[in-house]
């Protein structure tokens, strides 16, 4: 029943501060629902420190749920597959090598950059971090979230050719990421001898080629469960099956389920919506997977807004979080720059494709859940404290001034769909 309650109160408070959102505010979607979530936190916070013991008891709340299995064990598999079934997979495939490249060099490349940097940095503010858990925070904080990016893109018009490598590279780099965290992390617990070259390349083979070959089995056996029936009732309930199945089913074969399930939706939303269902059926997909992804999504945001309410976050976390939002930026616009400039005689680009690739490579609830998944014995609440600054930075500040970017530079295709509208 507690967890019954708990979901509850936050799709309730998710409703509100939807509605007011709506209403008053008028900012994109996730944005404003973390906006409000963020300044209630705020405010709770000051109220607190007055005496409302309500505070005390809306921390406990918040502290009992567990943000990095919510997200990563629960809620990424869903998002995940809702954004991927509507990716163009022929332009996916026209981008493959540079997404490839930008989802595996640009991580490593990332995490070596910003870990290094800050490395040399902590000491300035009297705080010194073993260069093992500065990697640890570069690779936690380089994959761009497709949960924070897919929504905000669509808002923006973007170039498609510029969005299809923004998107592509966001569903794929969390699942390297992953496999990067692991391995550092266990190098961090147990030592180099125990985490070899042999033991991390296993690790890889087994996480990521072993989550994509089981994506692409699960996509298959689901495009050909969909083709043999015409049942919009029974086709939503195989894609929802294949989601949270094959997500049980990675986790038992410790396989990357975000890979396996990106690979099953651009499977299902290629071959599956065009050749395997009929109109009403799309449309009844389409319908149930875009609002279980504006629920999910809607909670997610929710969440991290509340976040505040149990982060002891100091002024020097601040100061170094204020200094990591720069790490991060220059990270990503030379992670991004440099395998780009490789594939270039491939790959045509510019700077104002490389300027739109660096501010709209937004970070979100994955970097804030592998954070949170750090023991005590490691500085977890200084990495914690800082993950959150860039997050809240790259959701806020980035999210909504990607768009402007985006229209000032040229690459957008035309007005916003409110504008089409007419309201």
């Amino acid at each position: 029943m507690e967890l019954y309650n708990t979901l509850a109160l936050l799709i309730v408070v998710a409703a509100i501060f939807g509605y007011i959102n709506h209403r008053l505010l008028k900012l994109p979607g996730v944005i404003g629902l973390m906006v409000l979530a963020l300044v209630s936190s705020l405010l709770a916070i000051a109220m607190g420190k007055m005496g409302a013991d309500w505070v005390v008891q809306a921390g406990q709340l918040v502290r009992g749920i567990d943000f990095h299995a919510v997200l990563m064990q629960v809620m990424l598999s869903f998002l995940l597959f809702a954004g991927a079934l509507h990716v163009d997979v022929s332009a996916l495939g026209r981008q493959g090598l540079a997404i490839g490249t930008m989802a595996t060099v640009g991580i490593l490349l990332s995490t070596f950059l910003i870990g290094t940097a800050f490395y040399y940095l902590m000491p300035l503010f009297g705080q010194p971090v073993a260069y093992i858990y500065c990697l640890l925070f570069g690779v936690l904080i380089s994959p761009t979230d497709p949960i924070a990016v897919l929504g905000i893109l669509k808002a923006a018009r973007i170039d498609k050719s510029l969005e299809i490598r923004i998107v592509g590279e966001s569903l794929f780099n969390d699942g390297i990421a992953v496999v990067v965290f692991i391995s550092l992390f266990q190098i961090a617990q147990f030592g180099q001898g125990q985490a070899t070259p042999a033991v991390i390349g296993q690790l890889f083979l087994v996480e990521a080629v072993g989550g994509i070959v089981l994506g692409a089995v699960l996509g298959y056996a689901a495009y050909w469960a969909l083709r043999t029936i015409d049942n919009y009732q029974v086709e939503v309930m195989i894609t929802l099956a294949l989601v949270m199945g094959g997500t049980a089913l990675a986790t038992t074969l410790h396989t990357s389920g975000p890979l396996a399930i990106v690979v099953a939706g651009l499977i299902v939303g290629s071959k599956g919506r065009e050749l395997g269902m009929s109109d009403i059926t799309r449309e009844y997909l389409d319908k149930f997977w875009e609002i279980l992804d504006e629920i999910l999504n809607a909670v997610l945001f929710v969440l991290i807004g509340l976040e505040m309410l149990i982060l002891d976050i100091s002024r020097t976390t601040l100061l170094v979080g204020l200094v990591a939002i720069v790490l991060t930026l220059v990270a990503r616009w030379l992670s991004v720059g440099v395998p780009l400039l490789l594939l270039k005689r491939f790959y045509p680009f510019n700077k104002q494709m490389l300027r739109v690739l660096t501010w709209g490579g937004l970070r979100g609830g994955i970097s804030v859940a592998l954070a949170l998944s750090l023991p005590e014995s490691m500085p977890r609440d200084l990495i914690v404290g800082v993950t959150y600054v860039v997050v809240i930075f790259s959701i806020i500040v980035q999210g909504l001034t990607i768009g402007p970017l985006v229209k000032k530079l040229g690459l957008s295709t035309g007005p916003a769909p409110d504008d089409e509208a007419g309201h």
